[in-house]
């Protein structure tokens, strides 16, 4: 028989619905019965005990928020009777200790990826367009519709095609309600048969904002053409930017000094017309693609592996079945010699003693704990902070303060100890799970982790979302069945059996894995992939949660 309810940590003074409970419904849980006053919704909340006004609400074991007015056992928790509450933190010289999960099975298992020169290896093969301003944007949209359809990375022709016979039927004067859509299965009738594509960070950046915006854009920048599954760059320049070429090299070549890429730079200025320069740009782009369409995918441990984990478009469901999944699928990657990244710090808002204690080293907390003040202070600054990071979608479905859907993101990271933490742009060197500064928005944390080297990303979501991103296969994972269903052209993988009680949280995260390793093989083609959701947005500091 399906459970009606979850208690999630036994600190805890609220029960998680299951499914939707009618007002009255009587529910037996662990000894006790509970009778809902309210009708609950799933995924919603409802309080065990009668509480008073200032009483403090527990759940994942953490404090999450404080009761606003006298509440009845079996009223349900809303935006009226609870705000948001979390405990302070501070560096308490913890000794952590982690039991790894059992990798014996994985111990001969490998992935085909692109081997670098550096020794990273990618799980794709993709030739990359970058414009150091956001002056040069239109430029890019033309060489990208010049290559798109051409070269075989179009999947939008089936819009064409019925915007065409829209076109046709007007002309005619026929009623255009009579003309049918007819999808049709993308082609794969690539030019290039081992360039899993072309890629383009349009963007609103490099002139215009201030010195330190450029400057991280170019480091940001400079990320992308050094990582691992970006096998040649073509970079579009005007020539007065405040982002100059010359920076961009400078941050490229700090990271890696043999850099050895195919890199291509185009300056506006500098050419006769600007036919000449997309020309130029289109003919040496191709003979570039001649050139990284020679690589080959070959073997490499899953310690070769860097996978970012996210989530967006949350719900009450999120903590219980998608993010426990994929932390226990982190667990394995961290015990494989993996490296795993955590990111979205407005939302490890209630979580900071958690993390800090799970640090492996003094100056890894401090850093972790610096950042995330300096990050909340600017937010207050401009009249916000962490706690107003919920969105409405969020709170309708469950997630009423923030140190509740913190607690139930920061479970997507499994267990294992914290072994470095990084700002925006710095990339990821440690094998285990680092946590990297971005805000929570669902494109800048994927922009960011990308950044920092994650060459997978597995994305859980409640709601549903299309956020993709241009380098790094990203990996949709449903929360619920009734979402993998409805939006089945969007999830990869539905961790709704879990909600059902069909399968554990170890069997679910081991699926996910063997999911990643097909993924990194080439082997399955995430959907965000498949309909090139190439979302990318620089984070100007302070400003977005």
């Amino acid at each position: 028989m399906k459970k009606l309810v979850i208690k999630i940590n036994n600190a805890d003074n609220v029960l998680v619905a299951l499914q939707d409970l009618p007002a009255g419904t009587s529910i037996l849980h662990d000894g006790n019965t509970y009778v809902t006053v309210d009708e609950i919704p799933a995924k919603h909340k409802f309080f065990m005990q009668d509480m008073k006004t200032g009483n403090e609400i527990m759940m994942y074991g953490v404090l999450v928020g404080k009761v606003q007015f006298d509440v009845k056992a079996g009223m349900r928790m809303n935006v009226d009777n609870t705000k948001h509450a979390a405990e302070p933190f501070a560096y308490r010289h913890t000794h952590y200790k982690w039991e790894a999960p059992d990798v014996l099975k994985y111990a001969n298992r490998s992935f085909n990826g692109y081997h670098r020169k550096n020794g990273e290896v990618g799980t794709a093969n993709y030739w990359l367009f970058i414009p150091t301003v956001f002056c040069e944007n239109r430029n890019l949209d033309i060489i990208k519709e010049s290559l798109y359809s051409e070269l075989g990375y179009a999947v939008d022709d089936k819009y064409k095609s019925y915007t065409h016979k829209l076109v046709q039927a007007f002309e005619k004067g026929e009623d255009i309600s009579t003309i049918s859509f007819e999808p049709k299965v993308n082609q794969t009738n690539r030019t290039f048969k081992n360039v899993d594509g072309i890629k383009f960070l349009t963007h609103n950046g490099g002139c215009g904002g201030t010195r330190q915006d450029a400057d991280t854009l170019s480091k940001l920048l400079a990320a992308y053409a050094h990582h691992p599954n970006v096998a040649g760059i073509t970079v579009l320049s005007l020539g007065c930017q405040h982002l100059q070429v010359a920076d961009f090299k400078r941050d490229l070549f700090a990271l890696d000094p043999d850099f050895d890429k195919p890199l291509l730079i185009f300056e506006q200025q500098k050419a006769q017309s600007e036919e000449q320069l997309i020309q130029n740009a289109i003919r040496s782009t191709f003979e570039g693609l001649m050139l990284i369409n020679r690589q080959r995918r070959e073997a490499a441990p899953l310690s070769k592996l860097c996978v970012g984990v996210k989530c967006g478009g949350s719900d009450g469901f999120s903590g219980i079945s998608a993010n426990p999944a994929v932390g226990y699928c982190a667990d394995l990657l961290v015990a494989l010699g993996a490296r795993v990244l955590l990111a979205e710090f407005p939302e490890l808002c209630g979580v900071e003693q958690e993390m800090i204690d799970r640090c492996v080293e003094q100056s890894i907390a401090e850093k972790f704990i610096r950042l995330m003040t300096e990050y909340d202070d600017l937010a207050h600054k401009v009249g916000s902070g962490f706690y107003m990071n919920p969105s409405p979608g969020n709170i309708k479905d469950g997630l009423i303060t923030d140190a509740i859907k913190s607690a139930g993101a920061a479970r997507k990271a499994g267990s294992a100890p914290i072994v470095d933490v990084l700002d925006y742009t710095e990339p990821a060197t440690k094998p285990g799970l680092s946590l990297v500064c971005t805000p929570g928005n669902d494109v800048e944390a994927t922009t960011g982790k990308a950044a920092a080297g994650a060459t997978l990303i597995l994305f859980t979501t409640g709601l549903g979302t299309p956020t993709g991103n241009p380098v790094c296969p990203t990996i949709k994972v449903a929360t619920n069945s009734v979402l993998a269903k409805r939006m089945s052209d969007l999830i990869d993988i539905d961790t709704g059996p879990v909600i059902n009680g069909e399968k554990t949280i170890n069997e679910m995260g081991e699926d996910i894995l063997e999911y990643c390793i097909k993924v990194a093989s080439g082997e399955e083609i995430p959907k965000a992939v498949q309909l090139n959701q190439d979302d990318f947005i620089p984070w100007k500091r302070g400003v977005s949660l």
